[in-house]
């Protein structure tokens, strides 16, 4: 039987209770290194920041009572993601890259400020096939650790590694992002869907000027169900109450006809 190699990393931190629940779900799949950054990295995207003299960092992790390879560095996700897979994970086959599971779900527009979403894209740029995992939370909860309940998370996490290692690459997908709502249960059905155009986090000002400082923005849920589309991920998540997965790709690409665009932009 073939021993996979998977990667578990996340935005939250190596003390996340979220990332140990992404490593637990995996555990049994194959053999499971942890690479994460030392602290807090909500909302780094893809950045490519950090220590410039940080290295990798060894930190005693065990799953279920056995040793795991665990090491984080002073970086962004993505970065750490790159730097493990140049210089830890150099000379190996990685057959899964799990990032998650995140405080908070990662829907719509707002998927680009991710650093969840960002390290899953590192991962899929070396070609590994990826995951990013979120768990829907209180907004509280986004930068710091509370109490949660990942079993259903966990079990989501399990099926779909599951089946991205026992299948040839899905053609035009580089990452599945999975949503869990707070209250699935693994009775609650998954729908396929595609990334909203809208934001679902917004940032707002009680009184709004050119003094008003970042840390003044307060940050907000906006969701129009009159308007959404219900194939996106925020209706299927925060409507439907649907596990969502949306298959995602590195080509950026407007889908878009050339022919048509070249006339609409010839003078």
């Amino acid at each position: 039987m073939q021993k996979w190699k998977i990667v578990v990393t996340n935005d939250d931190g190596i003390d996340s209770p979220g990332l140990r629940a992404a490593a637990e779900a995996v555990a049994g799949l194959g053999d499971v290194t942890i690479v994460a950054p030392s602290h807090q990295q909500t909302g780094m995207g893809r950045s490519l920041t950090g220590d410039l003299q940080a290295s990798l960092e060894p930190v005693e992790y065990l799953i279920d009572g056995v040793p795991v390879p665990a090491y984080h560095c002073a970086c962004s996700p993505a970065l750490v993601v790159r730097h493990s897979l140049r210089t830890l994970l150099h000379d190996r086959k990685i057959d899964l890259l799990v990032s998650g599971i995140n405080y908070g779900e990662n829907l719509g527009t707002n998927v680009t400020c991710s650093g969840t979403v960002g390290a899953a894209f590192e991962g899929a740029s070396a070609g590994i096939p990826s995951i990013a995992m979120s768990k829907q939370t209180e907004i509280e909860s986004h930068h710091k650790y509370s109490e949660q309940d990942w079993s259903v998370s966990e079990y989501f996490l399990n099926y779909f590694a599951r089946m991205l290692l026992n299948q040839k690459r899905l053609p035009e997908v580089d990452i599945l992002k999975i949503d869990v709502p707070g209250d699935a249960t693994i009775s609650t059905a998954w729908k396929l869907c595609k990334l909203a155009r809208t934001s679902y986090y917004s940032k707002v000002f009680d009184s709004p000027d050119a003094g008003s400082r970042i840390s003044d923005a307060k940050t907000v849920i906006e969701v129009d169900q009159d308007t959404l589309d219900p194939e996106t991920d925020i209706y299927v998540l925060a409507v439907d109450k649907l596990v969502s997965v949306t298959p995602m790709s590195l080509d950026c690409t407007s889908r878009v006809n050339f022919g048509q665009l070249r006339e609409t932009l010839t003078i």
